[in-house]
């Protein structure tokens, strides 16, 4: 396959997800007007949040292989890197935090808390693991690595 088709396959991707994300940001919508349930609400509002930023990335990434070149320069990355790093510390407290929680309500029968916190741990390791990944790409740059 060349480059081209490449690219091509994945911005026609992106417009089919897309497509499905404003679908389930519908269907959470038709959920919370339907329900006044305030853990059902949450929970749909969580799934809406993010189908809207899955979308922004799918669009950003159809578009950067269409129209937009993407870039990250040393340079660039250099430059915020010691903000990064103390917010990486941020969130592995914020880690620490759910799991000291989680613990204490082990054995609890507090399932709808232990559920949401098991959620916020989640969210909290992929914020986690997003900015590892950010960092590799820093350890392969020069001179910042």
């Amino acid at each position: 396959m060349t480059q081209k088709q490449v690219q091509e396959d994945i911005q026609a991707n992106m417009e089919v997800w897309k497509k499905i994300e404003n679908a389930s940001v519908a269907s959470t919508g038709r959920v919370i007007e339907k329900t006044e349930n305030p853990i059902i609400r949450l929970v749909m509002e969580i799934i809406q949040r993010d189908s809207q930023m899955h979308y922004r990335i799918q669009d950003f990434i159809a578009d950067s292989v269409s129209t937009k070149t993407v870039t990250l320069t040393p340079e660039e990355l250099g430059d915020v890197w010691d903000l990064i790093e103390q917010h990486i510390e941020l969130e592995k407290k914020t880690v620490a935090l759910a799991q000291q929680s989680l613990a204490a309500l082990k054995g609890s029968k507090l399932v709808v808390q232990e559920y949401l916190l098991h959620y916020l741990l989640e969210d909290e390791n992929k914020h986690n693991n997003i900015l590892k990944q950010l960092e590799t790409i820093k350890k392969g740059m020069y001179p910042y690595g």
